[in-house]
């Protein structure tokens, strides 16, 4: 007198798990785990990878560092200028800040 009923397949929308669960008692029957996919096909490849990332952070490292170099040049430039105009216009009187309102 039991009827046989096929199982239900739920697929986990956490983990991608495959459960066969049975309609009559609501219990889980039997599961199978998701695979996932290699991240690399080969080791090799993770390996060059990983060494063109690390020269490409020391390239920008050193870009960096080249433009805080030249930083302190542009700000005393810049100064500079200011200067030689205040020094031109001494009745005029000092360009607004951005924080001030008034």
């Amino acid at each position: 007198m039991a009827q046989s009923r096929e199982l239900l397949i739920v697929t986990c929308p956490c983990c991608q798990a495959e459960l066969h669960v049975d309609p009559e008692t609501g219990a889980v029957i039997r599961h199978k785990e998701h695979e996932k996919p290699p991240t690399f096909a080969d080791f090799e490849t993770a390996v060059t990878r990983m060494k063109g990332e690390a020269g490409r952070r020391e390239d920008l490292f050193k870009k960096s560092v080249e433009q805080h170099k030249s930083h302190h040049d542009v700000l005393s430039k810049k100064f500079d200028e200011m200067l030689k105009v205040a020094k031109e216009n001494p009745d005029e009187p000092p360009p607004k800040r951005d924080i001030v309102f008034d």
